[in-house]
């Protein structure tokens, strides 16, 4: 039985029966507008210049510059690296076989069908999760990967152009490349749902062992503008998918050469890098000693570290970093945890009615970026994180579904916090090396221990409403 989603249901008339309407698009998304694929939004900085055609290979031949006149240093907030694709949602009986050989035979079944005899919802999955939440929360972000030259390609510019992202491609001179067309098509990745919820993902570069992107070998000059003018650079394990590691060591190299700020979510894939390629190994071992914010699941934590404890794996990642400021552990229901050299701050997540996953974590970097750039004390950081992470749990779907900057806002005035203190009190009563354990509470408790210092989640809420409820009334934030 198809899926059948509340946010990506069609319902009006316009040229294509399977594309959504956007709700927050003023003109269906397909099919692309006649406009070119560079867009200048929010001050994003973005010099327009339109594609060059007739590679004959399916690829943009992306001629796209940030402008470097009149712009000020760090004029960006966040920039993503790779890993932009288009999900495609699609209700299934059963969910794909995990056997590799057997997974590619479905996947290429579902590719092989015509558009018109499968029910199927688009949506802008990956790194565009990230630089939507952020973007509605009021930062400035660019996104720096490859898309191709075919109608996924211009939904995803749509979809970034519409939330006011700007677009930096990485290919400089497509004119030498020479291969099968499909190499240059924007990824795909299908979301596959079956009748009891879950999901399961799959895309081509799955099935290949070398990057799906592996023919993009330096960064380019518009790539380096790109990292220099922004405060935060995010690259993710999914990253390894599209881009070969050494042109990953580059972006991170060159980040820290210009002075920005590294964040890295290896994700599931962390595992699989430990045990990857040297070059691979090499690249990972440099992301996590050079990064300045690292955000992980408290498995993904053990799988990198071997220590079960979330803290105390937090605690020896830091001990490996040469640049890294926060250790960010995601608890999924029960919340997160921050770490630094000198401190724990921890916040239980909130209740809320979850309706999909898909998407929160992303969410839930975004919000991280928003604290670092504000330089918002850490336990107010890891609030609204979880607020983000929650409001998007909220939706069906990610990309356009994530958090809204209303949404978030409701969710921290219900102030209705998941405390499972057995839970806490049993994780921190470990012998933990920091001067100070901050505990996020509905209310502050008397007689606190010397290490451990109850902050009222009231306090917090009353200090982070003001400065959000200031940006949606100034307009720069879509509500």
């Amino acid at each position: 039985m198809p899926l059948e989603s509340p946010v990506l249901s069609y319902h009006g008339p316009f040229p294509h029966p399977i594309l959504p309407r956007n709700p927050r698009l003023a003109y269906p998304v397909f099919p692309p507008s006649p406009r070119s694929v560079v867009f200048s939004c929010r001050g994003v900085g973005i010099q327009d210049s339109p594609p060059k055609h007739g590679s004959g290979n399916g690829v943009v031949q992306q001629d796209w510059k940030l402008r470097s006149a009149g712009v000020k240093d760090k004029d960006m907030d966040v920039a993503t690296l790779g890993n932009l694709c288009v999900d495609i949602v699609l209700g299934v009986p059963k969910l794909p076989p995990k056997n590799p050989h057997d997974r590619k035979a479905f996947m290429d079944r579902l590719s092989a069908s015509p558009p018109e005899k499968v029910r199927q919802y688009w949506e802008a999955g990956g790194n565009c999760n990230i630089a939507i939440a952020a973007a509605r929360l009021g930062l400035r972000c660019v996104a720096i990967g490859h898309v191709g030259n075919e109608i996924y390609g211009q939904f995803l510019l749509d979809v970034l152009c519409d939330e006011g992202i700007g677009m930096v491609g990485m290919s400089e001179d497509t004119n030498v490349l020479d291969g099968p067309s499909a190499l240059y098509e924007t990824l795909l990745c299908w979301v596959l749902v079956d009748p009891l919820q879950r999901h399961g993902f799959c895309s081509r570069a799955d099935f290949s062992k070398e990057p799906a992107f592996s023919w993009l070998r330096g960064l380019s000059k518009e790539v380096k503008m790109a990292i220099k003018k922004s405060k935060i650079l995010f690259c993710n394990g999914y990253g390894f998918d599209e881009l070969s590691p050494n042109l990953i060591n580059s972006a991170l190299d060159y980040a820290v050469e210009v002075g920005t700020s590294v964040f890295f979510d290896p994700g599931p894939r962390g595992k699989s890098l430990c045990n990857g390629t040297p070059e691979e190994q090499r690249a990972l071992s440099q992301l996590l000693r050079m990064s300045d914010v690292l955000l992980l699941t408290s498995d993904e934590a053990e799988a990198l570290t071997g220590i079960k404890h979330p803290i105390l794996a937090g605690q020896e990642l830091l001990k490996k970093g040469l640049h890294t400021k926060w250790v960010i552990v995601k608890m999924g229901s029960r919340g997160s945890i921050l770490i630094t050299m000198s401190n724990i701050s921890c916040a239980p997540a909130f209740k809320v009615n979850v309706i999909d996953t898909v998407g929160c974590g992303d969410s839930f970097v975004a919000a991280i970026a928003f604290g670092f750039i504000h330089n918002m004390p850490m336990v107010s950081s890891l609030v609204v994180a979880n607020a983000v992470g929650a409001a998007t749990a909220m939706g069906c779907g990610a990309g356009r579904s994530v958090a809204t900057l209303e949404k978030v806002i409701e969710i921290l005035k219900m102030a209705n916090l998941n405390e499972d203190d057995k839970f806490w009190n049993e994780l921190l009563a470990e012998n933990l090396s920091a001067q100070e354990i901050t505990f996020l509470s509905k209310f502050v408790i008397n007689g606190n221990k010397k290490q451990l210092k109850h902050i009222a989640l009231q306090k917090v809420v009353s200090e982070l409403l003001p400065k959000l409820e200031s940006s949606r009334a100034e307009g720069k934030v879509r509500s």
